[in-house]
């Protein structure tokens, strides 16, 4: 059952406060080309929001994404299918395709930073309250702990967040990032990562075994009562709305909470990655014609978002919508 479940480590990182999308099943790991249709009859409004980039004469377009949908998102408004298709380059956090493809390294990463050792696990590392909740958390969702009592908290708290929003019908084989990464293999266009796997999970093990253990017990409580869901439909309704203002409240609203898990989420998954990211995508943009750059919706907004970012790395920034 472990296949494409350090994918949670990002992909529902602090769903208890913030936008992490997607299904922990193997099934539904790699992108389906056929999940998005064609003249599919839905709305083409302008969802989420785009920049565009003007470095050293080269242009970027960022757009900031969902990591798990539906196929009412799509299709995408014409002027992103537009700058999509005339990219030159797709640039992505990760590739999931090639890390599918990749399973060895995947493997690695996870245990490297998301496993216990040999004859370790998780009720050595964690309080009597919080295994007894884990247990009953897990239960609900069909998983016996001794089948995942080897994984660190962090990534047991991610899961249960992912199959959480599994169950309420967002997929991750509907989400931007892989209609992104569909409609480039389509296209025989080149994807860039950002990160790895490696990278992302090594984030997460930043966390040391008290706060593993406050990072699970409050996304458990999130669970129970319902915010962690709540809070991650608001972030899939502000990026469908498309509103600037709905967008910046959520950020807000993922980085100001003053538990563990808001301010993990500020420091270490939006502040540190967006200021190891600008850089890179700055450099990828001025050396390709054209660029078109797909990153999680939080990552844009605000004063360390990755537009300003850019803007300090000499590139010029207006929002395409």
């Amino acid at each position: 059952m472990a296949r494409g479940w350090w994918r949670w480590a990002m992909l529902a990182a602090g769903m208890c406060c913030l936008a992490g999308w997607g299904t922990a099943r193997a099934e539904l790991f790699a992108p389906n080309d056929d999940a998005f249709p064609a003249g599919a009859a839905w709305s083409a409004a302008p969802h989420g929001t785009m920049y565009r980039a003007n470095c050293h004469g080269h242009i970027g377009y960022l757009f900031g994404t969902l990591h798990v949908g539906t196929q009412a998102f799509y299709p995408l408004a014409p002027m992103v299918d537009g700058a999509l298709a005339q990219a030159d380059k797709l640039v992505v956090e990760l590739d999931t395709r090639a890390q599918e493809q990749a399973g060895a390294a995947y493997q690695r990463a996870l245990l490297r930073r998301a496993s216990y050792g040999a004859g370790d696990h998780i009720a050595l590392h964690v309080e009597a309250a919080t295994l007894a909740a884990l247990t009953h958390a897990l239960h609900e969702a069909g998983i016996a702990l001794a089948s995942v009592d080897h994984y660190k908290p962090w990534l047991l708290a991610n899961l249960l967040l992912g199959l959480q929003l599994d169950r309420s019908g967002y997929q991750r084989s509907a989400g931007i990032d892989s209609f992104l990464l569909a409609s480039a293999h389509k296209r025989g266009t080149p994807v860039i990562e950002l990160e790895s796997a490696d990278s992302q999970l090594a984030l997460f093990d930043t966390l040391g075994e008290r706060d593993a253990e406050r990072y699970l017990n409050e996304c458990l409580r999130a669970l129970e009562d319902g915010s962690a869901l709540r809070k991650s439909q608001d972030i899939i309704a502000a990026w469908y709305s498309g509103d600037p203002h709905m967008i910046e409240a959520q950020l807000r609203a993922a980085t100001d909470g003053g538990g563990l898990v808001s301010d993990f989420t500020r420091q270490t998954l939006l502040e540190r990655r967006n200021r190891a990211m600008a850089g890179p995508i700055a450099a990828i943009i001025g050396a390709n014609k054209l660029s078109f750059i797909g990153v999680g919706l939080l990552h844009l907004p605000g004063a360390n978002g990755l537009p300003a970012l850019l803007a300090q790395q000499g590139c010029r920034l207006e929002r395409a919508y």
